[in-house]
């Protein structure tokens, strides 16, 4: 049997690699990544069947999280690893087998090119787009002793009909006391702001990937900050929130050394 011919490849010439590193080759005790941050599909899946105005809403990619963590990287010196390839096609932020891994809808739009995949079909975006990842999230924690692991997402503002009053999350499921000392250290320099522990989402093992698989297992200080993307849709929502973090994980990592 031809093996090679068996296993179908998704990603083809012209198609960006999923992997992208900033400042690889720090040793800096933080370790940054950003799993929502491309919106790119692999040419073969087309447009997904879905329109532009969904791929570039949240339900496609994590808006002004990418530019947040490149701001932050830089004011860290901190390694970063961004994920190239739209939510709708892998989720790289979920179990393979969670049903949300290659979602069949988000957030009430159905996504045909994903509806009624064969296995062959789940595992050529698994193989290709998130081994890599989880691959180059261990190169970088193995590479250094990091002590504080952060991802960086964002949220809407609404969601039928609801509004998300906070301005930022810190999830966790373990390690309450780093999201708590970041939204101290914010809130003193911005009382303005409203921030939550595990708002607006939770972290489970079902639901959650990075923390559960990564961060946790190694014992590491760690948070997955959600900003509110409508405050980072332009250069000065993103270089505020990127200072304020930067600060605020700063402080964290005095505690550390």
């Amino acid at each position: 049997m031809n093996t090679s011919a068996a296993t179908q490849e998704l990603l083809v010439a012209g198609d960006p690699a999923p992997v992208e590193w900033v400042n690889r080759d720090s040793d800096a005790k933080i370790a940054l990544l950003c799993e929502h941050a491309g919106r790119a599909i692999p040419q073969k899946l087309g447009d997904l069947g879905v329109s532009e105005e969904v791929q570039a809403s949240h339900r496609g990619w994590d808006i002004g999280a990418e530019a947040v963590a490149r701001q932050l990287a830089d004011r860290l010196r901190a390694p970063l690893i961004l994920q190239r390839y739209s939510r709708l096609v892998i989720d790289c932020n979920r179990p393979i087998e969670a049903p949300d891994s290659i979602p069949p809808n988000s957030f009430g739009e159905q996504i045909p090119a994903n509806q009624n995949l064969t296995a062959a079909d789940r595992a050529a975006r698994q193989r290709e787009i998130m081994a890599p990842l989880n691959a180059a999230i261990e190169h970088m924690l193995d590479r250094a002793p990091r002590v504080l692991a952060v991802s960086i997402h964002s949220f809407a503002a609404q969601v039928d009909g609801e509004a998300r009053p906070w301005h930022a999350g810190f999830l966790t499921r373990v390690d309450h006391k780093t999201g708590q000392t970041a939204i101290d250290h914010i809130s003193a320099l911005r009382p303005d702001l409203h921030m939550a522990l595990n708002q607006p989402y939770q972290i489970d093992s079902e639901s959650d990937w990075f923390i559960p698989r990564f961060a946790e297992p190694r014992g590491l200080a760690h948070s997955l900050v959600e900003i509110r993307n409508d405050l980072i849709r332009d250069a000065k929502g993103v270089e505020d929130w990127a200072q304020l973090l930067a600060e605020a994980f700063t402080r964290i990592l005095e505690t550390k050394t």
